[in-house]
């Protein structure tokens, strides 16, 4: 049998950026590294700042070839030329998202740890299904999407998967044969050198 593919990085930008710094920071992580996505997932709904950041990034990653998709903002997409929209009601918006935004653009949807909402966004017509999160954090309910989940999306399911939130060294190692895409965000931006950070990640999916 063939080897299965590498997963690739499907990159997530901190849910606050600076506009002085940030974008220079984006640039050197995707000029060492390839990157197939990047995801703005801002938490603030300030529609000017919103504007600003998607401006900044979308400058970056479109010189490099990269999409740019945003987080929720469904109606920003087309306005500030973005590549699409990540969803984060699993499987509910997904069908009204694909009628707004046509066929060429990309729709994905985060779906917790619920094979249900996955099969379901799938059948809505998404690009992609989340999972998440993989290790342990202080948020939510506590429940993590484990390995049996990509073990038996990946045999059963040919729809692209990600799995993102709390991810580590070790993580990787274990899910990279059944994961099409690692969401990387705050794993790399909270520390000093987000470049040198990805590359260690990278280097644990081998």
């Amino acid at each position: 049998m063939a080897e299965p593919e590498q997963p690739q990085i499907y990159l997530i930008t901190p849910s606050e950026i600076e506009l002085s710094s940030f974008p220079e920071q984006l640039a050197q992580v995707l000029d060492a590294h390839p990157v197939a996505c990047v995801r703005l997932a801002l938490a603030t709904h300030d529609e000017d700042r919103l504007s600003r950041a998607a401006d900044a990034c979308r400058e970056i990653t479109h010189a490099r070839d990269v999409a740019l998709v945003i987080e929720k903002h469904l109606m920003m997409v087309e306005r500030l030329g973005l590549d699409g929209v990540h969803l984060t009601d699993g499987a509910r918006s997904v069908r009204a998202a694909r009628k707004e935004l046509g066929p060429d653009a990309i729709v994905g949807a985060f779906c917790d740890t619920s094979r249900h909402e996955g099969i379901n966004a799938g059948e809505a017509g998404v690009d992609y299904v989340s999972f998440g999160p993989i290790g342990a954090t202080g948020l939510g309910d506590g429940s993590v999407a484990d390995q049996d989940l990509f073990d038996w999306w990946s045999q059963m399911i040919e729809l692209p998967v990600v799995a993102e939130g709390a991810l580590d060294a070790d993580l990787i190692r274990s899910l990279a044969p059944v994961t099409d895409f690692f969401g990387i965000g705050d794993e790399i931006w909270k520390t000093d050198d987000p470049t040198a950070a990805l590359a260690d990640l990278i280097a644990a999916m081998g």
